[in-house]
């Protein structure tokens, strides 16, 4: 296995979430992009940081800093 990719155990640490938001995230068809091959399901490490990416709240401390 590559290191790009994980399951969704692995996946549910990298976002702070339990494996079992994800399950049924995706039995709603939500949360971030995976693959499912065959029973198994990988999600790419580059396809959680753009979700987690989308989530970003800019706050008005935030914003002066970045400017």
């Amino acid at each position: 296995m590559t290191m790009n990719r994980v399951n969704t155990k692995d996946a549910a640490k990298i976002l702070g979430l339990s494996a079992g938001t994800l399950e049924v995230w995706r039995c709603h068809g939500r949360g971030p992009r995976y693959k499912k091959i065959g029973r198994r399901v990988f999600y790419d490490i580059k396809d959680l940081e753009a979700f987690a990416n989308a989530y970003t709240v800019e706050t008005v401390d935030s914003m002066e800093i970045n400017s």
